[in-house]
This record gives C-alpha cells, sequence and structure tokens, in this order.
C-alpha cells in the first residue's frame, strides 16, 4: 500500500512539475526554502495533532532483561519502541524494575503505564489487592527455565527436602515450583526450612554451602549447569511460568490508539527476532554478560508468543490458586477478570 501511494504522490509531484516548469525555471531558490519550511510545520502540526489526541507526551515501560528477557533487550537495542511513537509526538522511557511487587506499585501510581514483562504471580496479587490492572498479552513462558539445584545427589525427591533449607525469591514462579514440588510428594513448604532470597543471592548460598537446595533461573541456572550441580527439578509439568504485559484498565480504554500503536511495535520486535536470531542472541548475550552458546541454550526453553491461549488462562488460575493456599491471597480470585481480551 505505502509502495502504491509513494507512486500516486511521484506521478502528481511529477504533473505538477510539468504544469509548472516555466515558473520553477525563473523561482528562486527562496520560494524553494518557503516550501521547505512549510512542509516542516506540516509535519510538526501533525505530531503535535497526534499528540494531542493520544493526551501523552512520555510513555514509560518497565525494563526487565533477566533471566532471559529477549524481546526488552532486542527492542531497546533497535529502539522500535522509540521509532513507533516519534510520529505521535511521543517520547519512550524506560524504568528499571526487578521487582514484581515494585512494578505493579509503580503502574498504579502511574509512574509507570506498561509493565513489559511481569510475572503472574505479581499480577495475580495485585489484582488481589484491589489494584486497577489488567493483561494486555503475554510475553513468555518458559517453566524448563525455572529450576532447583542442589549439590547433594540424595536431594532428588520431594521426600528428600524435607527438613532442608531451601532459598529462593518468595512470590515468584521459583516459588510456586518448589510448592508444586512438594505437593507431588505430599508435602508443603512447612516440611522445609523455606528462606526468601534473590536469585543471586541463593546462589551464592548454594556456593556456599549455607543452603542445601537453591532456586535459579536464567543465567544463575545455566552457571549452576556447568558447575555439574544436581539438577533436583525444573518447572516442566508443575509450573506454567508464565510473563505477561500489563497495563491499568483505564489507561487502556483512554489510549486505544497508544496501545495499539504499542502491539504493532510487539509485533515487530517478533518479526526482527525470527528474522535475526543470530544477531538477537547476540544482542542478548552481551547485554548479560553470557556467552552466545549459553543464551542459545537458554533460549529454546522460552515460547514469546504474544497470543493469549487457554492454557495460559489455565496457567493463571494455577497460579492464583497457588497463591491462596499458600496464604498469599486472601480470597479466590477468577482470573478471568484480568484478560483485557
Amino acid at each position: 500500500m505505502r509502495r502504491f501511494m509513494a507512486l500516486g504522490l511521484a506521478v502528481c509531484m511529477g504533473a505538477m512539475g510539468l504544469a509548472g516548469c516555466a515558473k520553477a525555471d525563473t523561482g528562486s531558490a527562496k520560494e524553494t526554502a518557503q516550501a521547505g519550511t512549510q512542509a516542516n510545520q506540516s509535519s510538526s502540526e501533525e505530531s503535535q495533532a497526534a499528540n494531542a489526541d493520544s493526551g501523552l507526551d512520555k510513555l514509560v515501560l518497565t525494563y526487565v532483561t533477566s533471566p532471559l528477557n529477549i524481546p526488552t533487550i532486542v527492542e531497546k537495542h533497535e529502539t522500535i519502541f522509540a521509532d513507533s511513537f516519534k510520529d505521535m509526538g511521543i517520547t519512550v522511557e524506560y524504568a528499571e524494575i526487578n521487582s514484581g511487587a515494585d512494578q505493579t506499585q509503580a503502574l498504579a501510581s502511574g509512574d509507570v503505564q506498561i509493565l513489559y514483562a511481569v510475572g503472574a504471580t505479581s499480577v495475580v496479587l495485585s489484582a488481589a489487592n484491589g489494584a486497577d490492572i489488567k493483561v494486555l498479552n503475554m510475553y513468555s513462558r518458559s517453566p524448563e527455565a525455572f529450576r532447583l539445584y542442589s549439590k547433594d545427589e540424595d536431594i532428588s525427591t520431594p521426600e528428600s527436602l524435607k527438613g532442608k533449607t531451601v532459598a529462593g525469591p518468595a512470590g515468584t514462579n521459583l516459588h510456586e515450583l518448589l510448592v508444586s514440588y512438594l505437593a507431588s510428594g505430599g508435602l508443603t513448604i512447612d516440611d522445609v526450612n523455606y528462606v526468601n532470597m534473590s536469585i543471586p543471592d541463593a546462589k551464592a548460598g548454594l556456593d556456599g554451602g549455607s543452603v542445601d537446595a537453591a532456586l535459579v533461573a536464567g543465567a544463575a541456572a545455566y552457571q549452576a549447569d556447568q558447575q555439574g550441580y544436581n539438577l533436583v527439578t525444573d518447572g516442566d509439568g508443575l509450573i506454567k511460568a508464565i510473563i505477561a504485559v500489563a497495563v491499568r484498565a483505564d489507561f487502556y480504554e483512554q489510549h486505544r490508539d497508544v496501545i495499539g500503536r504499542f502491539m504493532e511495535a510487539q509485533q515487530k520486535i517478533a518479526a526482527f527476532i525470527a528474522e535475526n536470531q543470530d544477531e538477537a542472541l547476540k544482542i542478548a548475550a552481551q547485554e548479560l554478560d553470557l556467552d552466545e552458546e549459553a543464551a542459545r541454550e537458554m533460549y529454546e526453553y522460552y515460547d514469546f508468543s504474544m497470543e493469549i491461549s487457554d492454557e495460559d488462562r489455565e496457567g493463571f488460575q494455577k497460579t492464583a490458586d497457588f497463591m491462596l493456599e499458600a496464604g498469599m491471597i486472601e480470597e479466590p480470585l477468577d482470573v478471568s477478570t484480568l484478560f483485557l481480551q
């Protein structure tokens, strides 16, 4: 369509040039400059009009790269969001917020307009606490990327974890993995000494011997594997490990044009990765300080499809039910209320 429009414009311009050739011969450079100025003013006015329509001059997105958020890393490197909003007069800014709780708080306060990669647990907890949060589409699913490692090869069943010290971040996919794994052996989290730690701290604890098992993902999981640590379990068959893209419902309703442009840009990111996989992995490896082989191996565990499937909805419900059982939320939550589409 753009090619035909460009061709039509060229024909029109050619016709105008032929009709006014006598004037063009005697016209001044000043007239040409004035025409250029008018065109620039027109372009500026159109940009201002688009900005006025959206009511925004700035769009703030979260920037979360770990454990292997390739779309986020590639997008910023290629300035896809920034370029997509230029003609609307909207600048794109990034908020590096890794904590799910801090992400949802920033969304609720209006400091951030779009959570570009937030865990299902964080979305459920925020909604359960009355926040106006909705799932726009999916970011990733990667159950096999979430893992429980130990140095002790005798720790190989849920029962063998009883009484052991297990470290990992609370209220996350990894926390859900531990609870689900223990439940498969008839145990609960009360049967272990669970210590709330960040992934790097949990890995360090395992390295140093202060914990018996560590819940890790991303680069930390890859390192544990390379070190020959005992893989107790991963999330396959236990959790969905869903990461989503979320917004406030009121922002979605008030700025459908912005959301539409954002989703178009998401498609451009996906296309870039599909068409330039080697380059995308190289960019991600550099950002995460990984070797490219590590990034390539980890990439195999991820599904970055944006579409919301029935399985995704079921995964969200499973997460909400887990959080209710774990006492993280007080009332049952019907996750169907979370989805915009």
